[in-house]
């Protein structure tokens, strides 16, 4: 006959309140956007939309007949621009890096006094 072996799989921990506390320690890394980056991509956002919407319209209702205004400036030149310019400022809001403030050492190094032994 053959032996029946059983092999008992290792239970799942259950997670307790020490490693819940421990999984929500807040890491060193300082994020990746900060306010003006976030500020910066709203505002390319808002240029793209503006184009967008500057690129509407010119539509005749009769198929047959030929509308000119679907050739006016407004469409070729302006509408074109500012969505250029949302697509500049949306790479340069992901791009800017503001500088961060420097800690300096040498604030530490002039306020420690050293004794001098006579």
């Amino acid at each position: 006959m053959a032996k029946v072996i059983s092999v008992e799989q290792p239970k799942a921990k259950k997670p307790t309140l020490t490693t819940i506390k421990n999984n929500n320690v807040k890491s060193s890394k300082p994020p990746l956007f900060r306010k003006i980056n976030y500020i910066l991509m709203v505002c390319g956002v808002v240029f793209l939309f503006i184009g967008y919407i500057l690129l509407v319209g010119g539509g005749s209702e009769d198929p047959e007949v030929f509308n000119p205004e679907i050739f006016n400036a407004r469409r070729l030149v302006f509408a074109p621009i500012m969505m250029f310019l949302g697509l500049l400022i949306e790479v340069f809001a992901i791009m800017y890096h503001s500088k961060a403030k420097k800690t300096t050492e040498n604030s530490d190094r002039n306020e420690t006094k050293v004794d001098e032994v006579e």
